[in-house]
């Protein structure tokens, strides 16, 4: 089912035989509300999948926020983007009866749902960030601090990823961590493309946190 809310959001969302456990599927440049529902069946096949679609177009190509560059944010719309993105999930938790969710991030996804976490941390119940980057800067560092009291975020990052440099992926898992955030981090043999090995392990990492459905 394919429905737009007040705000310019197209997006699918599938009901779930458990509310209580939905999953916000957040894909990549150039995907689409369609891309990572396979994905969210295959984590979790009795959670409720809500999957939007980037509302911004970089040649064509649809994203979460606007970049001047590769791998250079314009923060100023990150962070205005993190609060539509904020406020859309609200919303759709009311139309839809569902729990505060988990987002499943991939690339532009991962650092939209990063960027959440750190300004509107209430909006999720977790995260896993996969390619993700620091999405914001850090000079509000003192308000973010504690604000995620202990919230499930798994971060998985490739060694040989030509995007997101090493040591950039370690500065948000740090980021998250003094803000208060269970955070793991994985570093896979892998570029900065999806594989099976993330898939296994957000799959084991929502069994950990008791929020997988079967």
């Amino acid at each position: 089912m394919q429905t737009t809310l007040d705000r310019p959001w197209t997006h699918r969302f599938e009901p779930g035989r458990d509310p209580e456990a939905p999953l916000l599927l957040l894909h990549g440049t150039g995907g689409d509300e369609a891309d990572l529902l396979p994905l969210g069946r295959a984590l979790s096949p009795g959670s409720a999948l809500l999957s939007p679609r980037g509302p911004v177009s970089e040649n064509g190509m649809p994203r979460f926020f606007r970049r001047l560059a590769e791998g250079v944010f314009d923060e100023a719309d990150v962070r205005q983007r993190a609060e539509e993105l904020a406020v859309f999930i609200a919303e759709a938790r009311e139309r839809y009866a569902l729990a505060a969710p988990i987002a499943i991030g991939f690339s532009n996804g991962a650092n939209i749902a990063a960027a959440v976490l750190l300004a509107r941390p209430e909006a999720l119940a977790g995260a896993a960030l996969i390619r993700a980057m620091v999405p914001l800067s850090a000079r509000q560092a003192e308000e973010e601090r504690q604000q995620l009291a202990g919230k499930p975020v798994l971060l998985l990052s490739g060694a040989a990823d030509p995007i997101v440099p090493a040591g950039n992926a370690a500065a948000l898992a740090r980021r998250l961590a003094a803000a208060g955030a269970a955070v793991e981090q994985e570093t896979l043999p892998v570029g900065h493309g999806l594989t099976q090995a993330d898939v296994a392990l957000a799959q084991a990492w929502l069994r950990r946190i008791g929020k997988p459905s079967a």
